[in-house]
């Protein structure tokens, strides 16, 4: 191999065998590595490139056999990455970790190529949120498995922080046996103390690389997928680049008012078909969370009845004096829909999960007082460590993965 290839894997050897090993984020055994193609999406900054190194070391090491390659890197602007491929396979390459695939021109083509071309090569690789599978050149969607990665759970802080090792509770268990397992979880912990540092931080699990520079990673990489990733992915302008990174700051500010669209696309000087895609856009790259009434939730092309910041640490960045109100509702939506479950817009009520439980979320004086006449309904309340009947600790909403 030429000394480019080279110095390839030796900048993959570093990058691996440096990788820490003693923490691993929950999607990490869920995966099926035996799988030919295995793809992993997620917003910037959750921890996707970590989970690739930490596979790659663990059953590779630095074997020849296999090499992590990022397409963000300035050789792939000369050279091909089919000619890498070929060359890497000729030479007895069998598993290739990829980083950042997005970053590469017509990179659902080249991707397919690898996957027909070499019947016996194994691939896994990264790429942003913002990705629509299988809606481009090549079909992507029948070919591979795919996984979703999300930003650390309440759950996971407590062990990234070596507080204290919880496993993972369903909502339906947590409900119905919630006394029982904040007493288990607040044992030997101050756990609102905790949960109070989670709020602040404990998102996105580069805060131990810089603490007092967290937050501006984070608009970094706000900054990065709309300048940088968005174009790659989508036929954007930059009006429209400038439009979008628009509409996220004065979306912050208001979140969570139900959002008078009109005026807001008035302000953008935007249409109402621009203004959706661009909220769409916003979603994907899990910058925002759209909330719909149940009937609407079907329709990707609706206005939402409430939007959310994604997390309650994007929102700390992008609105420094965030409401401590809208941080709990913005906590108990992104917890629940990373979980895998649906969140709606009631008729009343703060929020409908999966179209039969019905939430308030609040302070520890919330009552039941808006959704007293209703079944199956509970509140989420802060700054208590164990409840009481319908009355669930809100920090325990972050142990469902």
């Amino acid at each position: 191999m030429n000394e480019d290839i080279l110095m390839l894997k030796e900048l993959s050897d570093r990058l691996v065998s440096g990788t820490k090993l003693d923490f691993k984020r929950y999607l990490y055994p869920k995966i099926d590595w035996r799988n030919r193609f295995v793809c992993l999406k997620g917003a910037k900054g959750t921890g996707k490139t970590t989970i690739l190194r930490q596979f790659m070391k663990e059953e590779f090491g630095l074997s020849e056999s296999a090499y992590y390659l990022s397409f963000d890197h300035l050789w792939f602007t000369n050279h091909s990455a089919l000619d890498l491929v070929d060359t890497l396979y000729k030479n007895g390459v069998t598993h290739l970790f990829i980083d950042e695939v997005h970053h590469l021109a017509h990179w659902e083509t080249v991707v397919k190529n690898i996957f027909d071309f070499y019947p016996d090569l194994h691939v896994a690789y990264s790429g942003s949120s913002i990705l629509r599978m299988g809606s481009r050149e090549g079909d992507m969607a029948r070919r591979q498995v795919c996984y979703d990665l999300k930003g650390l759970s309440f759950r996971e802080f407590l062990s990234y922080e070596g507080v204290k090792s919880v496993e993972p509770v369903g909502l339906g268990d947590l409900l119905a046996n919630h006394r029982e397992i904040a007493a288990e979880v607040t044992r030997g912990i101050k756990v609102i103390a905790q949960f109070a540092k989670y709020m602040e931080y404990g998102y996105y699990p580069f805060y131990k690389e810089s603490p007092s520079g967290y937050y501006q990673r984070i608009v970094e990489c706000v900054n990065k997928v709309i300048e940088s990733d968005l174009p790659i992915v989508e036929d954007v302008t930059p009006a429209t680049i400038r439009k979008t990174k628009r509409m996220l700051a004065v979306l912050a500010e208001s979140c969570p008012q139900e959002p008078n669209m009109k005026a807001l696309y008035r302000e953008l000087e935007t249409d109402r078909n621009q203004g959706l895609k661009m909220l769409d856009v916003l979603e994907r790259a899990e910058l925002v969370s759209l909330l719909k009434t149940e009937k609407d939730k079907l329709k990707r092309m609706s206005s939402p009845e409430k939007i959310y910041c994604d997390n309650a640490n994007l929102m700390r960045a992008l609105v420094p004096r965030a409401d401590v109100g809208t941080l709990r509702e913005t906590f108990f939506v992104n917890q629940l829909r990373a979980a895998g479950h649906t969140v709606s817009s009631p008729a009343k009520g703060d929020f409908l999960v999966d179209g039969e439980w019905l939430f308030e979320v609040g302070g520890r004086g919330k009552t039941f007082d808006q959704i007293k006449d209703k079944p199956k309904s509970y509140v989420a309340y802060d700054d208590v460590e164990v409840g009481s009947g319908n009355k669930i600790p809100l920090w325990l909403f972050g142990l469902l993965y």
